[in-house]
């Protein structure tokens, strides 16, 4: 992801990205640090597991506190006020696949939010992309491992 690249974000989405921010930068901060503070008490750091673990967990935890607050810079909140009747990152969209009865319903949402289990799927996967800038009526086609899908918009919200 190049250094100005959107992150779109609900609103809840943000607010989650700035909790999580908060717990590393406060309390996993202090818990890591009181672990590096009784490694280091045990003398040795050179064979010393506990010290090195901490360490390690120090900097994943700092990688992470990077990238959340890269997010937040780059954020954008969705809102779904963008053209109506054409899917955008925030429309909630009802498809059926070509062929058949059933149908799926998504929200496209940014990356950090996607969660396909729950009917959130990212702008940045094939079906996200396949799906912005449709209208109700489009047949849109997806690459999946199975091969090409076509489905058919049947709702935006």
């Amino acid at each position: 992801m190049s250094e100005d690249t959107i992150v779109y974000l609900t609103e809840e989405g943000y607010q989650k990205i700035q909790e999580e921010l908060e717990y590393l930068k406060g309390p996993k901060r202090n818990e890591i640090s009181k672990k590096l503070q009784e490694a280091i008490a045990m003398g040795d750091l050179s064979e010393n597991a506990d010290y090195a673990y901490a360490k390690q967990e120090q900097a994943f935890m700092e990688g992470r506190i990077l990238e959340l607050e890269d997010s937040l810079r780059r954020a954008q909140i969705i809102a779904n006020n963008g053209k109506k009747g054409v899917v955008s990152v925030g429309s909630t969209v009802t498809v059926v696949e070509e062929d058949y009865d059933d149908e799926e319903t998504y929200r496209i949402v940014g990356i950090h939010e996607a969660d396909p289990s729950n009917g959130l799927i990212s702008n940045e996967s094939p079906m996200g992309r396949a799906l912005l800038g449709a209208k109700v009526g489009h047949k849109i086609k997806v690459e999946t491992p199975g091969g090409l899908v076509t489905f058919v918009v049947k709702k935006i919200g």
